[in-house]
């Protein structure tokens, strides 16, 4: 086995809840007509309870689910967005957040609320931002055993398998052989890469793509 260091691939055709994700055809029907009529676009709305964030039912909330797969879409026309989906979005500036007592939220304020629910939560988020920024769709992947299941630039759930599992871990810790091998297993079951992503004190992200190399 070996361990190379590894960059997120640059030239590639273009990680809450797991759920079936639509196909093509079934989104025909999702992308509101203001898209092709050149509309400035309105922000979501979006509430957050119950350690959970869930947008209207609306066009836009729909056009953002068509264009960049955030989250999951919900019977009744809402989106459920992870955490880490909700505040990317809070961040750029798509979505307008509110608790249940109809108190709009900032950035700073979704974050300690999301460190309460989830302590690890800031590691994540930077792998999860990093991965976005890059172009990249990331789901959970938590029915796998692994935080975040990425897929490669131009596929989107549904249309291909995602390529790689991704691992997010502060650049002070450590793992075990026990917990490395658990890893690597969980990747090699599903017939995906491993990413491990390292994240700094000033939450910059490097990568370490692990292969197992037969002698």
């Amino acid at each position: 086995m070996a361990k190379e260091k590894a960059v997120v691939p640059e030239h590639a055709q273009e990680f809450t809840i797991e759920s079936p994700e639509l196909t093509e055809a079934e989104l025909k029907g999702l992308i509101p007509k203001a898209i092709s009529n050149g509309k400035k676009k309105e922000k979501v709305q979006a509430l957050f309870a119950k350690e959970r964030v869930l947008t209207e039912s609306s066009d836009a909330a729909r056009d953002l689910y068509a264009q960049g797969r955030y989250g999951v879409v919900l019977e009744d026309g809402k989106i459920h967005l992870s955490l880490h989906e909700a505040l990317y979005l809070l961040e750029k500036k798509k979505v307008i957040i509110k608790d249940y007592r109809n108190k709009q939220l900032t950035f700073a304020q979704f974050l300690r609320r999301a460190k309460r629910i989830e302590p690890e939560f800031w590691i994540r988020y930077s792998v999860f931002k990093d991965m976005r920024s890059r172009g990249y769709i990331v789901k959970t992947a938590l029915k796998f055993g692994a935080d975040f299941r990425v897929y490669d630039r131009g596929v989107k759930p549904g249309e291909d398998h995602a390529r790689w599992v991704v691992y997010p871990v502060h650049e002070g810790s450590t793992l075990t052989w026990y917990e490395f091998a658990a890893k690597n297993r969980v990747a090699h079951s599903t017939k995906k890469r491993l990413l491990i992503g390292v994240v700094d004190d000033e939450g910059d992200v490097s990568y370490w793509e692990i292969k197992w190399m037969r002698p």
